[in-house]
């Protein structure tokens, strides 16, 4: 993973960066419903991990819009040449710890590394960020409701993060609709980016099933 700071004289969104910086909740984001049907038969034919499964593919998304590989340093802008997820894995007393996975291999390499790892994370149990937290993509799921939007916790100081969050798939005219939130900071990404990513979670769904040819 490489990382550049990004020239803020020729960076054509430098007044957005600085107005949005200086405010106490500087964050936009949304939810939208992604019919996620294809990639559903995938993993049921397949017998895949569904978090995983999704998880790369957002992974991939989020990966595929510079903005949302940028973070806030001071009074500077760096760009990471590709972001790991840092996401959420139950444990059996009822809490969570965290696993950070890197997306950049091939799908069925991933699921198998996935699985390794969220397991070590089981064992370890720790609720802690790992020495590159800047750079993680944060994940989280709440698998029991089908919600319509939600609302994340944050720090203060505002950091610049991406969070991406899925709910409950649930079926509405002939189509699997995962609820797919995501939170930025707006100091760096517009709602152009968000519609990016979520054009680009259809894309690498769609090549998704084009490389396991099914």
């Amino acid at each position: 993973m490489n990382v550049k700071k990004v020239d803020l004289e020729s960076y054509p969104r430098k007044a957005h960066f600085q107005y949005f910086k200086s405010m106490a909740y500087p964050y936009v984001g949304v939810t939208v419903n992604i019919d996620i049907i294809e990639l559903h038969h995938i993993i049921k034919k397949e017998k895949l991990p569904f978090f995983l499964s999704v998880l790369y593919v957002a992974s991939k998304a989020a990966n595929s819009v510079p903005e949302l590989r940028r973070r806030i340093n001071g009074e500077d802008i760096l760009e990471y040449s590709y972001c790991n997820t840092s996401h959420t894995v139950a444990l059996e007393d009822g809490t969570y710890c965290y696993c950070e996975l890197d997306s950049s291999m091939d799908f069925k390499t991933y699921i198998e590394y996935g699985i390794q790892k969220q397991n070590n994370a089981k064992e370890k149990g720790v609720l802690e960020e790992g020495k590159d937290a800047e750079s993680f993509l944060f994940v989280s799921s709440l698998p029991w409701l089908s919600y319509t939007s939600l609302i994340q916790p944050v720090p203060h100081p505002a950091d610049s993060n991406p969070r991406i969050t899925f709910g409950r798939f649930f079926e509405q005219d002939n189509k699997i609709l995962l609820p797919t939130s995501i939170l930025a900071n707006h100091a760096l990404v517009d709602g152009k980016h968000i519609s990016e990513f979520y054009e680009y979670f259809n894309e690498i769904m769609k090549e998704l099933k084009n490389e396991l040819s099914i």
